[in-house]
């Protein structure tokens, strides 16, 4: 019988790079065992193309369920959506009732837009900020997406954004003429931006950075980043597409008394089901209409009514608290195996995503092999833990107990100097490499 690794060797034949999106390629788990495809998911439970059951402590599908897979309350809706049609001739009534609700979640901002995507929602952003400010270069600070306006800061050195996105990632297809159109900065380094601002201010259109995408928010430099575009009448962008729905309702930068231009949002807002937001100034937001940003599923019904019942979901079990109570209790339990055994890794992640730097001699080997071990115990897990509503500190505690066995035999064998022994198959991959 076919299983899901050969539907994979299969898949890479005809799909460039195997399938759709980077961080879900096998490759990045671990390779050649990594069960590639899924048949259904619930909650936090996945089944595999071969109807193996595992716990997902993992990325739950990058972030994009932070109710759990198919939750009952948003499946219903988007069920009854789907029974009376999800396109027309018309437009879809619940695209005003999302954006007046989360025009109201966000102070300052008055309008909004909608996408598919996150990347797709920046590079929206992007044009309207460009279209505001009659000037076309960006200042980025973070990742967001893959497309022309942001990959170009890697034209010419392709160094420029090995902290923010991938080492050395090349900008193939991205028109040269892009060149010096983008312009990379580090979260906490004002200096930096500043010196863009001294070579480039006059043309720099907008600034867009990740709010928090690790564990410390610096505010500080929030706050000067806010000044300085201010000053220099650059519109500012927050990229809340991955920290949205994590630590607030809606985005974070609200927690911190800080006023963008625009906020884009996205990954949680349908619970799995495609729809991103570009909330901005109504002054900001009106030059959308002096360029042509359409697209025909940017109208599909889904999208919208999923985002509703999401957010009317978060509202009515107060999710946001459940989901810091459960990052700072595994958060406990880690902490507690690393140091009981001596390991050197940390969780630099935000609170309800638990990110584990291992800062331990061969990290990429020590990864593969609890991924691998973990795989054997029922569960999916790397470094990355997006946690959801559907997560109980009952399989949390499961989930530690295992942990802690296979990361003793990681530190045993690292003592005897055997801890290539313990791999079956080829190490992860870290970033983006081609397959074939």
């Amino acid at each position: 019988m076919t299983t899901g690794q050969d539907l994979y060797i299969r898949a890479k034949e005809i799909i460039p790079g195997g399938n759709q999106l980077l961080s879900k390629r096998p490759e990045m788990f671990l390779p050649e065992k990594w069960p590639a495809y899924y048949k259904r998911a619930k909650g936090i439970e996945v089944w595999d193309w071969d109807d193996n059951k595992y716990f997902d402590m993992s990325i739950m599908g990058i972030g994009a369920s932070s109710l759990g897979y198919a939750n009952p309350a948003v499946s219903k809706a988007v069920k009854k959506a789907i029974d009376n049609g999800v396109v027309s001739t018309l437009n879809s009534y619940e695209e005003v009732e999302l954006a007046e609700k989360l025009i109201d979640l966000h102070p300052y901002m008055e309008m909004a837009r909608f996408a598919r995507t996150g990347g797709e929602a920046d590079a929206i952003a992007v044009r309207i900020a460009r279209a505001a400010s009659g000037k076309s270069k960006v200042a980025v600070c973070g990742y967001h997406g893959w497309h022309d306006w942001y990959l170009a800061t890697n034209l010419g050195d392709s160094s420029n954004l090995n902290d923010l996105l991938l080492p050395g990632l090349s900008p193939a297809g991205v028109p040269r003429q892009l060149e010096k159109t983008n312009l990379a900065f580090h979260y906490g380094n004002i200096m930096e931006l500043e010196g863009i601002i001294d070579m480039h201010g006059k043309d720099l259109g907008a600034i867009v950075v990740e709010v928090q995408r690790s564990k410390d928010v610096d505010i500080p430099f929030l706050k000067s980043v806010q000044q300085i575009a201010k000053k220099n009448n650059t519109v500012l962008i927050f990229d809340e597409v991955s920290s949205s729905f994590r630590i607030s309702v809606g985005a974070l930068y609200k927690l911190y008394d800080l006023e963008p231009d625009i906020v884009t949002i996205g990954k949680a807002l349908g619970n799995g089901h495609p729809i991103a937001a570009i909330l901005g100034k109504r002054n900001v937001m009106e030059a959308a209409q002096n360029s042509f940003i359409s697209s025909t599923y940017w109208t599909e019904r889904v999208g919208f009514v999923a985002a509703l019942e999401t957010i009317n979901q978060f509202e009515k079990h107060n999710v946001v608290e459940y989901l810091k109570s459960l990052g700072s209790y595994i958060d406990l339990k880690l902490v507690e195996i690393f140091e009981d055994l001596d390991l050197l890794i940390r969780n630099v992640g935000i609170q309800t995503i638990p990110i584990l730097a291992i800062e331990e001699p061969s990290p990429l080997i020590i990864k593969t092999i609890y991924t691998q071990e973990m795989l054997k115990r029922g569960f999916l897990a790397s470094n990355v833990i997006y946690l959801s509503y559907a997560h109980t500190e009952a399989v949390i505690d499961k989930f530690i107990s295992e942990s802690h066995k296979v990361f003793s035999d990681i530190k045993l064998a690292q003592k005897k100097g055997k801890l290539n022994d313990l791999l079956e198959g080829p190490v992860c991959h870290s970033g983006f490499s081609r397959l074939t």
